[in-house]
């Protein structure tokens, strides 16, 4: 029925995707979808005609069309993960994403040393020049040691201005996010810092109380880096920093909808709270992805990954998940409660403008021609990206 491709160096196609459920950032359209040259030439209704004929017509069959799904927060894949810093490996982890839906995936680097960081993100900037990432998320190293989580507790440290500034310039450009403790000698001088460069900053792995992330925000943060994981819970006379981003209209709030990292009371008590136009959706995947159960290692830690969760050999703490941003869609329809247009928004549009890629996360004439097809279910039926196809409809 389909057939799954790379995506890279296939040719860009001239296509009219008709009688189609097209979900864009304010609507479902009912209609068709024209795609030329890598981005979407024009929509309309089943009424009106394109105005110009396509080069080849496809009927979708009533099927969902949405913007390609896009994952700002993800460690790797297939048995890789992106601290390896090689293009193969880079290419390979994101394999079964691409699989899954997910057309831009932002490679998140978990906590290193000065060195081996810089080498890292010199590394994933290249393959980003490529097209093969959409940029680079800093999952620390600024971080708070009692909230480390996955990441290595000996590399942890305080904000440094001089670092943040060689750590952007290796990134040529493609430094998307960074994640950092609020309550760390230095961290708002950071986050104002980040936000002048065109960094986005998010909120996490923190102690911080209520006070200190709203400062944070006011300073110019405007993610919450995996809501409700490594961060104090929410108290009703101290509310730390889940009360601080639930209750900031500014903030997009990520949640990893495995059914491990969140119940799914606690999302939809998040989503409710927020709603849905703040909720990024995202993998935090590590290596197992698309492979199974196994021993992994992530940033120099051992995972021992048992019936799809991942946790520290020693300590146990959840080390990243298992899935694909696809899979996490369709938990969102089935245990948070959200229409399937919303879930696909909270995968695509709401996550690609958190992080400032203008120009995708939307079926708007201009951008590209990033597109996945599903069926009734949500699984992917077919599949652009840049307008190539990476999974045949057929």
């Amino acid at each position: 029925m389909s057939t799954t491709a790379t995506g890279f160096g296939a040719e860009q196609v001239d296509v009219l995707l008709t009688n189609a459920r097209i979900v864009t950032a304010a609507t479902v359209h009912h209609g068709w979808l024209r795609l030329r040259q890598g981005r979407v030439a024009e929509l309309g209704s089943a009424a009106q005609q394109p105005a110009h004929p396509a080069a080849a017509t496809v009927d979708v069959a009533g099927r969902w069309v949405a913007p390609g799904l896009v994952d700002i927060h993800c460690h790797g894949g297939a048995g890789h993960d992106f601290g390896e810093a090689r293009t193969q490996a880079t290419t390979a982890a994101l394999a079964p994403h691409l699989g899954s839906g997910t057309t831009s995936t932002l490679a998140s680097l978990v906590t290193a040393s000065a060195e081996d960081l810089l080498h890292q993100v010199r590394s994933l900037a290249a393959d980003a020049t490529a097209g093969h990432v959409a940029g680079i998320h800093l999952e620390g190293p600024y971080l708070a040691e009692a909230r480390c989580g996955a990441h290595d507790p000996t590399q942890l440290r305080d904000p440094d201005p001089a670092e943040f500034e060689r750590l952007r310039a290796a990134a040529d450009g493609h430094l998307r996010m960074i994640t950092l403790a609020p309550e760390r000698p230095g961290a708002l001088e950071l986050v104002r810092r980040a936000v002048d460069a065109g960094v986005t900053v998010a909120v996490g792995h923190t102690e911080a109380t209520y006070a200190q992330t709203q400062a944070a925000l006011d300073a110019g943060a405007r993610v919450a880096t995996h809501l409700f994981n490594a961060m104090p819970a929410l108290h009703h006379r101290t509310p730390g920093p889940i009360g601080a981003l639930l209750g900031d209209d500014r903030v997009t709030v990520e949640l990893i909808n495995d059914q491990v990292h969140v119940h799914p009371a606690s999302g939809r008590i998040a989503t409710a709270a927020m709603g849905p136009e703040r909720l990024a959706l995202v993998t935090d995947a590590m290596a197992a992805a698309g492979v199974g159960d196994g021993d992994y290692e992530l940033g120099g830690l051992r995972v021992e990954v048992r019936e799809g969760t991942a946790r520290l050999a020693d300590g146990g703490a959840v080390a990243g998940s298992t899935i694909v941003l696809g899979e996490a869609v369709r938990q969102a329809v089935q245990h948070l409660g959200l229409d399937p247009a919303a879930a696909l928004r909270a995968a695509s549009t709401i996550p690609a403008r958190a992080v400032g890629l203008t120009d995708r996360g939307d079926l708007a004439p201009g951008l590209r021609a990033d597109v996945v097809i599903l069926n009734e279910d949500l699984t992917v039926a077919g599949q652009l990206r840049e307008g190539r196809w990476t999974r045949h409809l057929g």
